[in-house]
């Protein structure tokens, strides 16, 4: 583990969890919690950044959803190494992270059920509750859960609070990989600042079942779109006002020598021969052209938004009682899956 990188640390971790190198992803995954949890923040570092490319200078910080996420696979590291209390002390710290009103915030319905499930898994049908009723209830300014999750988390709460417990145990499951991040400059019509962003491919819907349920992390992704939002960071969002005029500046350069280039070679073309028939004149206008196209590429640069996250995190999520995965209706999902607990 390399922790200077942070998002190759983070997809390491990931890596080792599959191949269940348990111990591995507690004892590193317990240092990239500590180290990776805190913005710290730098006057010069910040000034600075205005300049280049969003993030150049800063060090990555763990989306909420991130830190819940690390929060579940030493959870389910323990649970799987037969550690229950060191399980249960996990599961504790995740509820407290997907409340924390951190740099990185936000309630999360991915990571709410993914702790009833645990809960449930541990025997703690109060704390399972709790997550459920939170489920249930939650109302994000991100991304609400859709009716169908709601329903499925009431469902859950009743069936607890008539001490009915679960006839078999919950299994949990990861499904495929999150979608590439894409972007583009939009300056009307975006909620977030003047960028869009969207998914490579599209989430999967959500789907409940008498057995289980299935439950995309288009929600983690929704936080990444809003990153550079007012509403979201403010910081952020004014350096990326502040960095429009400067991006706009460096732009203007391939412009004002793609023309000194174009005009300059005419004029030297023109003082030359009349034998030379003007082919300097159009070999410099043809390169000036090019270096003009690449005006709008150089804006890009220099706007370009952080949107560096966790890459090897799942897509969909699915949990079911169902003893095999091919029983579940839910389970059916292309891609990879891969067992947690």
């Amino acid at each position: 583990m390399d922790f200077s990188n942070r998002i190759e640390t983070l997809n390491r971790l990931a890596a080792a969890f599959a191949q269940r190198c348990y111990r591995t992803v507690a004892t590193s995954g317990a240092k990239a919690q500590s180290e990776y949890r805190y913005k710290t923040f730098s006057v010069t570092r910040e000034t600075a950044s205005i300049f280049l490319p969003d993030g150049t200078l800063t060090e990555y910080v763990l989306e909420s959803y991130e830190r819940g996420f690390l929060g579940v696979l030493l959870a389910a590291s323990y649970l799987n190494l037969q550690k229950t209390e060191e399980a249960k002390v996990e599961l504790r710290r995740l509820d407290h992270e997907l409340f924390a009103p951190l740099y990185n915030y936000g309630e999360d319905p991915v990571n709410l059920l993914l702790s009833a499930v645990m809960w449930e898994r541990l025997g703690e049908l109060a704390e399972a509750r709790v997550d459920w009723l939170r489920l249930r209830d939650v109302r994000s300014p991100f991304h609400d859960p859709d009716e169908a999750v709601r329903s499925f988390a009431a469902q859950q709460v009743e069936r607890i609070d008539h001490g009915t417990p679960a006839a078999l145990p919950w299994h949990l499951y990861a499904v495929g990989t999150f979608p590439e991040v894409q972007w583009d400059l939009q300056f009307t019509g975006s909620t977030n600042g003047y960028f869009s962003v969207w998914p490579a491919r599209p989430f999967t819907t959500p789907c409940m079942s008498e057995t289980g349920a299935r439950l995309s992390t288009q929600s983690w992704f929704e936080k990444l779109a809003v990153r550079h939002s007012h509403a979201y960071h403010p910081l952020l969002h004014l350096q990326s006002w502040i960095r429009l005029p400067i991006g706009v500046t460096y732009s203007l350069v391939p412009v004002a020598a793609g023309a000194a280039l174009a005009v300059g070679g005419c004029v030297a073309d023109a003082s030359l021969s009349s034998h030379r028939g003007g082919s300097l004149c159009e070999v410099s206008v043809r390169s000036g052209t090019v270096l003009m196209s690449q005006a709008p590429k150089v804006l890009k640069w220099a706007l370009e938004p952080d949107l560096r996250h966790w890459e090897r995190i799942p897509a969909t999520f699915v949990m079911t009682r169902a003893t095999d995965l091919s029983q579940e209706p839910c389970a059916r999902a292309a891609g990879l899956v891969e067992k947690i607990i």
